[in-house]
């Protein structure tokens, strides 16, 4: 009988937001596939665990698929988390996810701290309906196609960015939206130096010339549609060979694009 491969969401900063059930299945996991092992390794010690750590990211090899699929063909349990949040949301985990689901292997989510969330519900944007949107693309036709659905978007949208690209996205948020639109950005979600500004675009530019390595971000602007949009950390699309910034946190995005005079639609809010 195959193993369960467990989705464990873990905190974004801050180790007192682990839950007891996350804990325990930890603890009780046979190996836990985590993106980056260094940074895991606290976790595990936190949470009491004894499991295994094996390495799972954006650039691993099929060799390292196969084997946490071999682990769980064998009857093992695996614990399958990211350096912080829920693991497969905008992560190269979904990878594994997928793989484990086309072979009939149990799958059990463990639900917790989640970046995109956490940030809407301090944003003080509605969120009834929001456009996800990952990391943008770092160039190219794909990337002006995104800006241009930003710009439009009648929804808040979300996007991610890395500190080292905080600066560049928002060059080119003010000239697809205009350099007044009215944006917020959040950084450092539950952690010491968790921080919420608020400004137009060009201001934020200004504010984020040196973003810290590490931080992660997140911006709101005021657009032009009827409703309200954000956005969110840009991602880029996750594929075995994808590429995902390393080293430095993931920063987050939204723009709200409610206009209505008097509306109080951007914030700064934390990762």
């Amino acid at each position: 009988m195959a193993g369960t491969l467990y989705v464990v969401a873990t905190p974004l900063g801050n180790l007192g937001d682990l839950s007891p059930r996350a804990a325990d299945t930890l603890k009780r996991v046979a190996v836990v596939a985590a993106e980056d092992t260094r940074h895991s390794k606290p976790l595990l010690t936190h949470a009491g665990s004894k499991a295994e750590l094996v390495s799972f990211h954006a650039h691993s090899s099929e060799r390292a698929l196969e084997r946490i699929l071999r682990i769980l063909s064998e009857g093992r349990d695996v614990a399958l988390i990211t350096d912080a949040g829920t693991p497969a949301i905008s992560d190269p985990g979904v990878v594994l996810v997928a793989a484990a689901r086309e072979r009939g292997i149990p799958i059990v989510t463990i639900p917790g701290p989640n970046a995109v969330a956490a940030s809407l519900s301090v944003s003080g944007i509605g969120a009834d309906r929001y456009l996800f949107l990952g990391f943008l693309p770092r160039k190219g036709t794909d990337r002006h196609r995104l800006l241009d659905i930003i710009s439009k978007s009648e929804w808040t949208t979300v996007v991610f960015e890395s500190p080292n690209r905080v600066t560049q996205l928002l060059a080119d948020l003010a000239e697809a939206c205009g350099p007044e639109r009215q944006a917020v950005v959040s950084r450092e979600l539950t952690k010491v130096f968790e921080e919420t500004r608020a400004g137009t675009l060009q201001d934020c530019q200004s504010t984020m010339q040196r973003p810290r390595c590490g931080e992660r971000l997140q911006w709101w602007s005021q657009g032009q549609g009827s409703r309200t949009s954000r956005i969110g950390r840009p991602i880029p699309a996750y594929g075995r060979k994808s590429c995902w910034p390393r080293g430095c946190r993931a920063g987050m995005w939204l723009i709200d694009w409610r206009k209505k005079p008097g509306y109080h639609g951007t914030r700064r809010i934390g990762w």
